[in-house]
């Protein structure tokens, strides 16, 4: 099938989505669109934290009573780094259907927009069409509920580092001080 078929084909369809779009939604359209995202990047972070906290733990019982200190920041850090990621994820689902609906018309403006929102900064610049402008504090909603979730897992994740740490020192002291010590060559009898 040519490219110009394709585009006959798909042009009906097109027409219908356009002719969605540019209808302006009732507030219940516009907030139920708002909640399937919302629902979706909050089940996406739940996973996303699981996948975390499991990775972690699994990570952390490794590390044994001879590791370095740095395989620890190592740790924190890629603990860190999946969390941003989660979040870079969740801010480009909901980039897609402010895209996909034509909303904001192209995806660097989109992706701005969420994340503007999502971080509750709300400065933005770039702003939705009237008709669409309840999906920003939705937006900001699931922001806030990731965010804190986010926050509950790296306070996990510090807080079992640093035990784990002390853990560690205590059983090096201990050692330490139940072998014998050497004989002091400088003395003598």
């Amino acid at each position: 099938m040519a490219t110009e078929d394709i585009a006959i084909t798909l042009e009906p369809a097109l027409d219908r989505v356009h002719d969605v779009v540019d209808a302006t939604p009732g507030t219940f359209q516009e907030l139920g669109l708002g909640m399937v995202v919302l629902i979706v990047v909050i089940t996406f972070h739940g996973w996303a934290m699981a996948r975390v906290n499991a990775t972690f733990n699994r990570e952390l019982i490794r590390l044994g009573d001879h590791t370095p200190e740095w395989r620890y920041s190592l740790l924190t850090a890629v603990g860190i780094a999946l969390l941003t990621a989660t979040h870079m994820i969740e801010t480009l689902i909901w980039s897609v259907p402010i895209l996909g609906f034509g909303i904001l018309g192209n995806m660097r403006d989109a992706y701005y927009f969420v994340m503007e929102s999502y971080t509750t900064l709300g400065a933005s610049a770039i702003k939705l069409p009237e008709a669409w402008r309840l999906l920003g504090p939705v937006i900001a909603i699931s922001g806030l509920f990731t965010f804190s979730w986010t926050g509950s897992v790296l306070v996990y994740i510090v807080t079992e580092t640093a035990r784990h740490q002390r853990d560690v020192g205590k059983k090096r002291a201990k050692a330490a001080s139940n072998s014998p010590s050497p004989p002091d060559k400088g003395k003598s009898d």
